[in-house]
This record gives C-alpha cells, structure tokens and sequence, in this order.
C-alpha cells in the first residue's frame, strides 16, 4: 500500500458561499467545474447546518441550493454527479441535529459533525461541550466522563438519523473512536479521514479499521482550488495501511 499511488474518486465535503459571512468563498457551479477539473466523477456540496450562528446556511436558500445543484447535474452530464448535501450540527447531547425532519427531505446526503458556535437546544448540552469539554484538559476524571457523553450524542444521532458520514471524528472535541467506529459499522455510516484537519489520524484510523467500520476522504474545500486537494488524507491512509476496499471513494491510481 505505501508504495502505490492513490486518487481521489469523488469529493464528499465541500464549501460554498451558501455557508455564510465569506466562511465559503466559491459558488457551487466553481467547485463543481474544479471537481471535474481534478477527474472526480462525484462532488457533494455539503454547507454548515443552519444552527451554526456564524456559517450555517439560510433555510429559505434551501430551494435555491437545490435547484441549482438539479440544473448543474443536468448542465454537466455525463461529466460529474453533484448530489445536495449538508453538514449538519449537533445541537442537543440527546441526540438531535440542526435539521427539522421536512429539511431532511430536501438533501441527498447528511454529514453530521461537532462544531464550535453552534446554537445548543439546551443549558446541558451548552454546558458539556463548551464548559466540561474544557475542564477535561485539567482532569483526567472528568475528561473521561465527557468522552463518553461526546460520543454517546454521536451515536444517538447515528442511530437516528440518515447520516453519511461523521465529519473530522474527534477534531473539535474528543470521542471514543473505537466504540464510535463500532457504532457505525453497525448502521453504515461512514468515518470521515479529513485533509484540512488531523481527524481521523494514523493512530484513531489504527484503531477504527479493526471495527469493520468503513472510510471516506474528504476535502473539507471552503475554496473551489481546495476541492479535491486531499493529499494529507491520502498519506494517512498509506501510513495506517488501510485496505483499500475499505475507503469508498478512493483507488489505486
């Protein structure tokens, strides 16, 4: 595996200027014109959840996003897939996302991941990821503790909800990847190995590969110059020693 040349099949996480205030810099049409530039056959357009305070994306643009993304599929046939999709927010430790199940309908795909400036339904789920995420780093008690609930809301939300993937495990805040990895081998979600974050790592795809959990590559582009850029991603792979087979838009090349 170390010696041999990987490629990037298609890209599943990529930013436009739907996930606001400048967060992504480049329109949907750029990023698919930089995807097909790059030889991808599949892009997914995934902008922030709209419970991001900063960056998530307008619900009334949601129509907009779709019909742009029908007419792109229909302009580009033949060339490249581009399927509407979401990186939606985890709002609520119980298990609850920043999508109103009418919404759900609307996207191809749902990503789901931690984010910081995320609008929490609640007091506790406001106090464990912001508050006790951070005594963790003075307490190896509490820091345990925590863990346990970050990853317990994540496969809620898996078990929950359709989800695709799990963006950048472990990056925002940490997660227990063994039993995570587990959960989602279980229901078909997939782990995403990151190339604009250290997540997953050599050491966490190590320990996720043994679960018979399966593997996706992302860009996480917020420029169309970034879509397909997922060379960092594709090392980690190399140096974990994955199978191949085991990360689903990845090839020999």
């Amino acid at each position: 595996m170390k010696s041999k040349k990987l490629r990037l099949l298609a890209d599943y996480h990529t930013h436009t200027l739907y996930s606001r205030n400048n967060h992504g810099k480049s329109t949907i049409e750029e990023n698919v014109e930089e995807a097909i530039n790059m030889g991808l056959k599949e892009i997914f357009i995934t902008d922030h959840g709209p419970g991001h305070l900063f960056y998530g994306i307008e619900r009334n643009k949601l129509k907009e996003i779709r019909k742009t993304i029908d007419e792109l599929n229909e302009k580009y046939k033949g060339k490249i897939k581009v399927k509407m999709g979401v990186e939606a927010n985890v709002v609520d430790y119980n298990g609850e996302i920043d999508l109103k199940p009418v919404e759900i309908e609307v996207f191809d795909i749902i990503n789901v991941g931690y984010h910081n400036g995320v609008k929490f339904k609640n007091i506790k789920s406001f106090w464990n990821y912001f508050i006790m995420n951070f005594l963790a780093k003075f307490s190896s008690k509490i820091r345990k503790n925590i863990i346990s609930k970050n990853t317990d809301a994540m496969i809620k939300i898996v078990e929950k909800y359709p989800i695709f993937m799990i963006t950048h495990p472990s990056d925002k805040i940490e997660m227990d990847i063994e039993k995570l990895a587990k959960a989602c081998a279980k229901k078909g979600t997939y782990l995403e190995i990151n190339s604009s974050h250290g997540h997953l790592s050599v050491e966490e795809l190590n320990i996720a590969k043994k679960t018979g959990c399966k593997f996706t590559v992302g860009s996480d582009a917020h420029r169309a110059s970034r879509v397909g850029k997922v060379e960092d991603s594709l090392n980690r792979i190399k140096e974990a020693n994955l199978d191949i087979d085991d990360v689903v838009n990845v090839d020999f090349g």
